[in-house]
């Protein structure tokens, strides 16, 4: 098992030196991926086969690294497309019958979101102008629930990520928790690794799903399996350092800053200054029409490969690509950052 880990983790970091040094990866990247995936599931069926019975148990760290270790396989590429992309590397690419020139619009996992993110004034104005929109969408902060509601059943609450950092912050978490009269999530690693709260508190696709009015994310970036558990909540606000976290995009209202200054002025601009009346049964608030997105810019291609759609306001960072960078700047060596096609088997998109 020992010897396979470490095997995995060589070519990874293959992969990754090729990578750092500008050189082409595609195929050292897919084998690192298919290869370490592989090993991952071989060894926690090791793993679970050593414990016997008992590592087949619920809450049995080795139990829920079985249940995890399977989607690795899966996301991010599934490893038979891996396979296609070594192969084509290797081999050539085939010809192709047919070329797809429509891109179906991808949109965030949440759904449609407002992406209001206050940018005008200090923190202070920031924080004043998010108190302000949430009362103007008719969220009522003179109710509350208790903080251990259950997360399905929760008519809002606020949400602990990593980037909360020390456990002594997690004391943020709960002040706002109070002001907001919500209950307290947090994101997995919180819950299962730094162990801040209990398994039972984590919010997500394998966690507890958050069907609420008012999603208050505090430190969290925003991981697939975390937004798929709260894309029904009605208004989601992300609070985070990193201004490209993933969930800002499938946010309502956002504020990029550290939350150790922004969570207690936030709870203040949420405080009423008396005690919570006991919240009535929650009533499911209507979500607010996001605004309708602007035509797509000239200059966007699209892979022939797999539908990935290259925009050059966004650049790519995967490859070190700046954004505003046009498509026929890119490096001849570029490639897909989804699939590995070579920048030659893409074709201008349809909305170009």
């Amino acid at each position: 098992m020992a010897t396979k880990i470490r095997a995995a983790r060589f070519m990874v970091y293959s992969a990754a030196e090729l990578k750092e040094h500008h050189e082409p990866y595609g195929m050292e990247a897919a084998m690192a991926k298919k290869y370490a995936s592989d090993i991952c599931l071989e060894v926690v069926n090791e793993a679970l086969q050593i414990f016997g019975g008992s590592g087949f148990l619920k809450g049995m760290d080795v139990e829920r690294a079985y249940r995890d270790a399977k989607i690795c396989t899966i996301y991010e590429g599934t490893n038979e497309i891996q396979n296609v992309v070594i192969a084509s590397h290797i081999l050539g690419r085939a010809a192709r019958a047919t070329v797809k020139t429509e891109k179906k619009k991808k949109n965030p996992i949440t759904g449609n979101r407002k992406k209001i993110i206050f940018q005008e004034g200090g923190v202070e104005d920031k924080v004043q102008q998010l108190a302000e929109a949430l009362r103007q969408d008719g969220h009522d902060f003179s109710v509350g629930i208790d903080m251990d509601t259950p997360i399905m059943q929760a008519e809002r609450v606020v949400s602990a990520g990593r980037g909360i950092g020390s456990k002594e912050n997690m004391q943020l978490i709960r002040d706002l928790a109070a002001a907001a009269g919500a209950a307290v999530g947090s994101s997995r690693p919180v819950a299962e690794q730094l162990q801040y709260v209990p398994l039972n508190r984590y919010v997500g696709m394998s966690g507890q799903k958050f069907t609420g009015n008012l999603y208050i994310a505090c430190g969290i970036s925003g991981a697939g399996q975390h937004l798929k558990g709260i894309k029904d909540a009605t208004t989601i606000v992300a609070i985070n350092s990193n201004a490209n976290a993933p969930i800002f995009k499938n946010a309502d209202y956002g504020i990029v800053g550290d939350v150790n200054e922004v969570l207690p002025l936030l709870a203040a601009a949420l405080d009423t200054g008396e005690p919570k009346k006991p919240a009535p049964p929650m009533v499911k608030m209507k979500k607010t029409n996001a605004e309708v997105p602007t035509p797509a810019p000239v200059g966007r291609y699209v892979c022939m490969g797999c539908g990935y759609e290259y925009i050059p306001e966004n650049g790519d960072d995967e490859n070190d690509i700046a954004p505003g960078t046009k498509f026929r700047e890119l490096p001849e060596e570029w490639i897909c950052p989804e699939c590995g096609e070579e920048k030659q088997n893409f074709i201008p998109s349809s909305e170009s």
